[in-house]
């Protein structure tokens, strides 16, 4: 099966070193039928004279701009890929394939699927990437159909960033396609923690959800998300100090949640979004296939409240992990997901809220080595 041609699409911001690793990364992948669009988001000193410092075997593409397009700059470089491109491959400045064993992953999905995600790892961390869904890409590691892409109109310019991957997702969805996660895409992120400021940070996910919700969840649902949204970014803004900007993202969403054009989904595409239909799928498999009456839910995170609801579907008790069958990983973003299953994994009461999730933890207990 012939590989498929791709592009590597990475706005960059005053990074030069991130940048000039990244390159390096990629330079340093065996040769491959690819092109570097680097966008630069009006970086003090133009990326294309910071990047002269990695000599270039892929041909590379500077798309400068005059101003910080946030997220949406990805969107030119899409448009300026070669039309020869099959698949945009979608980085940060600072995240990279380890190799190209997804390549032809790539080549054998089916028409339907947009959007291919990768297991992202941070190695200054030693996690994985948090943040995504079953169905919902992390925009540092994902390969994206251009046609489709294009077609969908790209990331929304007016959520700069954070969310903005959750919006896609759902145009991607309505338009009937679908997104998987490849366990041999493999990308390091090389994220750290400094130079966050916490409060633009809460003020975006409050408001980029919000819109994210609003737009999307059908009627039934779109209250009590929109509630959840709230009760869960005020916890984090309380304990990551930043409850001003919690404040003046509520403030914002509220002054534009009415001009949010609404496009609900429908309930059996809105449970495959939200997670909720591969908790179902993973938990059902493993009830049918050794009954257990009580579990309690450990690790929990982002849309905990998803496994809590397909365990309370089975009629299984929550209760304390002591007295509990099983343990439950109670998070349906994969990569925290994939740290808490792996990190019980001696425990044969753990199960996993998705059947990917579950596969991988299988061959892990089978040959820790290995894995």
């Amino acid at each position: 099966m012939k590989a498929p041609r791709i592009a590597y699409v990475l706005p960059t911001r005053d990074r030069a070193d991130r940048l000039l690793h990244t390159l390096a990364q990629l330079e340093s992948l065996p040769a491959h039928d690819s092109q570097v669009i680097i966008v630069d988001n009006a970086s003090t000193i133009p990326a294309s004279r910071v990047a002269g410092e990695v000599p270039a075997r892929l041909p590379r593409v500077f798309l400068r701009q005059e101003q910080n397009l946030g997220a949406a700059a990805r969107n030119l470089g899409v448009q300026a890929a070669d039309r020869s491109v099959d698949w945009i491959v979608m980085l940060d400045d600072d995240s990279s394939p380890r190799s190209l064993d997804f390549l032809p992953r790539l080549a054998a999905q089916p028409a339907d699927v947009a959007a291919v995600m990768a297991d992202i790892f941070l190695p200054r961390f030693g996690t994985r990437e948090a943040g995504g869904l079953p169905e919902v890409f992390i925009g540092c590691g994902v390969a994206i159909r251009r046609d489709v892409f294009l077609h969908a109109g790209g990331y929304d310019h007016a959520f700069n960033y954070y969310a903005e991957e959750y919006d896609l997702a759902a145009k991607l969805m309505l338009n009937g396609l679908r997104m998987v996660f490849e366990p041999a895409f493999v990308v390091d992120h090389m994220k750290d923690a400094g130079n966050r400021d916490m409060n633009t940070i809460l003020a975006r996910l409050v408001r980029n959800n919000g819109w994210v919700m609003q737009r999307y969840a059908p009627e039934i649902e779109r209250r009590a998300e929109l509630r959840e949204i709230r009760t869960r970014y005020r916890a984090i803004a309380r304990k990551e100090h930043a409850m001003r900007g919690f404040a003046e993202g509520l403030v914002e969403l509220r002054r534009t949640i009415r001009s949010q054009v609404r496009r609900p989904m429908r309930r059996a595409m809105f449970d495959r979004f939200t997670g909720l239909a591969a908790a179902r799928d993973a938990l059902d498999l493993a009830h049918r296939t050794s009954r257990f009456s009580s579990a309690a839910l450990v690790a929990p995170g982002k849309n905990a409240g998803v496994v809590r609801r397909a365990l309370e579907e089975l009629g299984v008790s929550i209760v304390d992990e002591p007295r509990a069958e099983r343990l439950v990983v109670a998070t349906m973003s994969p990569g925290p997901m994939l740290d808490a299953a792996f990190a019980r994994a001696s425990d044969p009461r753990v199960l996993t809220p998705w059947l990917i999730a579950s596969s991988m933890l299988a061959r892990r207990s089978a040959d820790p080595i290995a894995a």
